[in-house]
């Protein structure tokens, strides 16, 4: 999906400049924040940059050691190693692991020499000589309106402890209602896309639990529960499990409409079905596999109206339940949370500061409201996983993608630098990842690969093309583990702010730039996705596009596939066969490999 619109003299993104001379400078200063200006007192020009306020009098160079702009020497030249001369040549670079062997390395590969930080309670070599997954040295394209930083409560470690046990007791609820009223185990990774769904319409003011949704009711959760009333249907491979599968289907509709109050006529329908069933089960031996599917489908289209009539109260029952259960641990999270600020002399309200009606390149969520002093988190590596530790509770991340959340946030702290200035000594990184992760993992459930399915990510090569290809520099739907590009959108401003996210994509208001787009798949997510992209399309005048990968579902259609194939805004479509692609796992920041 696409805009290209003709000749347009919009305001191009800016920033406060005293007196800015027409002179261009090369691109790469401008993306890192430099301008030229004019000197009144010494009558010369002057360079300034926006993001850290340094001024210059020399044109600044890329990569030089400033104490202001780079104090960690992150982009300075490689020292001299201990008895010889560093070796910068470009031979001498590892490049990163491609996807596939026979892919041929890229340039935006190149991996950076290693480099040592030294931190407040514990010391960590960062190595990029690992395989790594992503191209931080990519600038953006992307342009918005300058926005006034946001109200949400920065994250917590005990705040985010209290919220991991609710949402844990949250889905233990879920499951005994589901088994208890209707005899089920919850369908799987239905809980998480409650979440997704609901995160759609809310207006709550929790990052993650629901508490102001309309209505009360979740299609998405009230949808899967009702497809496995009276029984889950697997797939079938055997004859015998076809046989045992139609059984327990009718034997499981004939104890649901007689334990609830259905009409007559319903009670009636599924009896005689039930019990023809029976009987051709009794009488027919030598009934094949596709037989037994033949009438296991005929039965479910007798009974599964009757059937499900007879459940629709039950269950949005369950669904209202844990809705309201939520918004009662919504209001125990935000006491806690207002507490926690109240002890530290902190106001929960700010005035909202005057932000100027200008066009600037995307940059990162900033917070309104100042981050309370953070509790010590622990951290050690076992082999090549950092493991961090708060009151017991424990995350894992492998050593690469740690260092990835590093860079991320030396990043954050050399754009953002007076909004942490409070964090000189990097004394609150490691509670800030302690938040992070815990809270995708109670995103995403406990279980064994739970939740994986819906942070699956494009393979290193494919976002390699749209860049070069498209000039893709920015993800709609990522985040801070499994992002390429530095810029990009995620679930979570709190968390993830600190770390490059922009925030969530259907609250990111691009005028131009190319972006790539790959939701988890939810249904309602994917539409309000659609709807989102046609408004911003529509109006602007700016060069604007969008790639979007959604799964082809076509039994039935979703309405996100149907809309866009639709859309006077789509210019190309693209169908990749089953086994014909594939994703990089959504647990790829914990595995091994």
């Amino acid at each position: 999906m696409s805009h290209s619109p003709g000749t347009s003299n919009q305001n191009q993104p800016s920033s406060p400049k005293p007196m800015r001379l027409v002179q261009d400078l090369p691109d790469e200063l401008v993306q890192a924040g430099w301008e030229k200006c004019w000197s009144k007192r010494e009558n010369r020009p002057y360079y300034f940059n926006r993001f850290t306020n340094q001024s210059l009098w020399e044109m600044p160079v890329l990569g030089q050691h400033d104490v202001i702009s780079d104090p960690l020497g992150l982009n300075a030249a490689p020292m001299p190693l201990e008895g010889g001369v560093a070796d910068t040549s470009v031979e001498s670079k590892q490049r990163k692991r491609r996807f596939s062997e026979e892919v041929p390395p890229s340039g935006n590969s190149v991996k950076k020499p290693k480099w040592r930080v030294t931190d407040t309670g514990f010391q960590t070599s960062l190595e990029k000589n690992l395989g790594v997954y992503w191209d931080l040295d990519i600038q953006t394209n992307a342009v918005i309106k300058q926005r006034a930083p946001s109200e949400v409560l920065s994250p917590h470690p005990e705040v985010e402890l209290l919220r991991s046990q609710l949402i844990l007791k949250l889905r233990q609820h879920y499951r005994e209602l589901c088994q208890q009223r209707e005899g089920i185990d919850p369908p799987r990774e239905s809980f998480n896309r409650w979440m997704l769904e609901r995160k759609v319409v809310d207006k709550g003011t929790d990052p993650l639990l629901p508490s102001d949704c309309e209505p009360v009711v979740s299609p998405s959760m009230f949808r899967e529960i009702m497809n496995d009333i009276p029984i889950r249907l697997s797939r079938i491979k055997f004859r015998e499990e076809a046989k045992r599968l139609l059984f327990k289907y009718a034997e499981a509709a004939k104890r649901l409409i007689e334990s609830r109050s259905a009409s007559p006529d319903s009670r009636k329908v599924v009896k005689w079905n039930v019990e023809d069933t029976f009987s051709w089960l009794r009488r027919d031996h030598s009934a094949s596999k596709e037989d037994y599917m033949d009438r296991l489908e005929h039965l479910r289209k007798q009974c599964g109206p009757h059937v499900s009539a007879a459940a629709k109260d039950s269950v949005e029952g369950i669904c209202s339940k844990i809705y309201y259960i939520s918004l009662e641990y919504v209001k125990r999270i935000r006491e806690k949370h207002l507490a926690i600020l109240k002890e530290n002399n902190i106001s929960a309200e700010v005035e909202a500061p005057e932000v100027q009606d200008r066009l600037v390149y995307c940059y990162p969520v900033r917070l309104a409201i100042p981050s309370p002093p953070l509790p010590s988190v622990e951290m050690h590596m076992e082999n090549n996983v950092a493991c961090v530790r708060y009151k017991g509770e424990m995350v894992k991340v492998s050593r690469n993608y740690f260092s990835k959340l590093w860079l991320g946030f030396l990043f954050q702290w050399l754009l953002y630098r007076y909004s942490c200035i409070d964090d000189s000594g990097f004394e609150k990184f490691l509670p800030r990842v302690w938040c992070l992760l815990r809270r995708y993992q109670m995103m995403f459930g406990v279980g064994l690969y739970e939740g994986t399915g819906l942070q699956g990510a494009l393979p290193v090569h494919i976002f390699e093309a749209l860049h070069k290809l498209f000039g893709v520099s920015f993800e709609c739907f990522a985040s801070p583990l499994n992002c390429y590009f530095k810029q990009y959108c995620s679930a979570f401003l709190d968390t993830d702010g600190y770390f490059g996210s922009r925030g969530p994509c259907l609250d990111f208001f691009p005028i131009s730039g190319s972006f790539e787009a790959n939701p988890p798949f939810c249904e309602e997510l994917m539409d309000a996705m659609v709807s989102h992209f046609e408004k911003l399309l529509e109006s602007s005048s700016e060069p604007l596009s969008f790639i979007v990968f959604i799964p082809e579902w076509r039994d039935p259609p979703t309405p996100a596939l149907t809309r866009m194939e639709q859309s006077k805004f789509k210019r190309h479509q693209l169908i990749l066969p089953a086994f014909d692609h594939e994703y990089r796992s959504g647990s790829q920041h914990v595995c091994k490999k």
